[in-house]
């Protein structure tokens, strides 16, 4: 039987620069004595979407160092919500974490996000939403509204107090169970607790502020957020039906209105080639 029962999935694309700061801090966290988890129970596996920026070859040194850390490189699919669908489904452990390559997550928050999970916690969420915690702290104006909105327009949906952040886990047992996924969509976490249904006694929260990111560029753009309104959109209709249906148009509509002025004030509907995530 694997030793590994844990398993964090980090999806990639052009973060070659964020990848050994990235496994060295999560197995260093995992090292420390008060580590409710132990750094021989985890691997890390970072699902790239042919970066061909030398990832691949980062990996490869870090294994060669010891660290349990492995890449898939997909040469046919692209998006942040497949990347990491397809990374849950080759994890070893019962208990899967998705984060960002960016260190936006802290890696030093990994081993509280996954002893958070159990089989009566299905669902570990960090939040950035708790008492203390320095919300979005560093962000320019624009990007705070965005995020905001982001998370009121999913309040009806979920009960959690962040779908929006992307640090996330989830039991094996319980994402197996989830049906008509939506892997083009832009938050996974999102649509795994609507499509598995898990109440909020079932999910762990865990605060957390966000870190900064040190190499690489945003995935924020207009192209992003209007597939997140897409995604918005199904997911409402697959909660709800009948009329609630017209008022999250309207949300929707008001939304996008509001967050293209504000791209536009700072530069940044821009659908180039950083715009996939």
């Amino acid at each position: 039987m694997s030793g590994i029962h844990y398993s964090v999935v980090v999806p990639a694309y052009r973060e070659n620069g964020n990848l050994r700061p990235l496994v060295t801090r999560i197995f260093g966290a995992l090292s420390q004595a008060g580590s409710p988890v132990s750094p021989h129970e985890v691997e890390v596996i970072v699902v790239d979407d042919n970066s061909r920026d030398g990832s691949v070859e980062t990996v490869d040194d870090l294994r060669r160092e010891g660290y349990n850390v492995r890449i898939i490189v997909r040469t046919t699919e692209r998006g942040l919500s497949s990347a990491v669908v397809r990374g849950f489904r080759e994890a070893q452990g019962d208990n899967m974490l998705c984060m960002d390559a960016d260190l936006q997550h802290p890696p030093e928050y990994v081993p509280a996000m996954l002893a958070s999970m159990s089989p009566t916690k299905q669902f570990a969420l960090g939040t950035r939403y708790a008492k203390g915690v320095a919300i979005d702290e560093g962000w320019p104006l624009y990007r705070r509204v965005i995020s905001n909105g982001a998370r009121l327009l999913a309040l009806p949906l979920t009960s959690a107090s962040d779908p929006m952040s992307g640090f996330f886990g989830i039991r094996k047992e319980t994402f197996l169970k989830a049906r008509n996924l939506n892997s083009d969509g832009f938050k996974i976490a999102l649509d795994l607790l609507v499509k598995c249904n898990i109440p909020a006694k079932a999910i762990a929260e865990v605060p957390f502020s966000f870190g900064v990111r040190a190499e690489g560029e945003s995935k924020l753009t207009g192209k992003v957020m209007i597939r997140y309104l897409e995604q918005l959109a199904e997911l409402y209709w697959y909660r709800h039906s009948g009329l609630v249906i017209f008022l999250a148009i309207f949300l929707f509509v008001l939304f996008v209105f509001f967050a293209q002025t504000l791209l536009s004030w700072y530069g940044g509907f821009d659908d180039q080639s950083q715009g996939r995530y």
